[in-house]
């Protein structure tokens, strides 16, 4: 039995409309507002404690080319003694929106400084962003505890 011309001109327009389809989201720009990125973060810290220690310093956030300075604080409680100073460099990711980024961060971990040593830290908030940093640091300092740290726009 010969088949009709109207199922094959069916089919055709079906596979048009989905070539059609596909090239039209291809050619559609990616809207990177609902995706995550990451931003490169510069701080300047300074702590000092004897079994609770406490800090302060600044920073710069770049994100998506703009860059947005922060301030950032801090609170530890275990083993702290002495005082440092250090300068970090490092990645923030997991950023839906630039305010995501600030809050308030949590980080278990140690360190020692003598003079000088490299440190670093791996610090998450509540709205899933991570931040990972290292750097030189210049004191004296041996630590051990749980620390708070609280990052807000300038």
């Amino acid at each position: 039995m010969p088949q009709s011309p109207e199922p094959k001109r069916v089919r055709r327009a079906i596979a048009s409309g989905v070539a059609a389809l596909g090239l039209l989201l291809l050619a559609m720009p990616a809207t990177p507002s609902f995706a995550q990125a990451s931003g490169d973060v510069r701080v300047r810290f300074a702590k000092a404690g004897l079994l609770v220690g406490g800090g302060t310093g600044s920073g710069v956030l770049t994100y998506r080319g703009r860059n947005y300075p922060f301030k950032v604080s801090g609170l530890s409680v275990g083993i702290t003694a002495g005082a440092t100073i250090g300068k970090f460099l490092g990645r923030a990711s997991g950023i839906r929106d630039v305010g995501d980024f600030v809050g308030t961060y949590s980080s278990v971990g140690g360190g020692f400084a003598l003079v000088g040593g490299v440190n670093g830290v791996h610090l998450r908030n509540e709205k899933g962003v991570t931040i990972v940093l290292q750097g030189p640091k210049a004191g004296l300092e041996l630590a051990s505890n749980i620390s708070a740290i609280t990052i807000a726009w300038k």
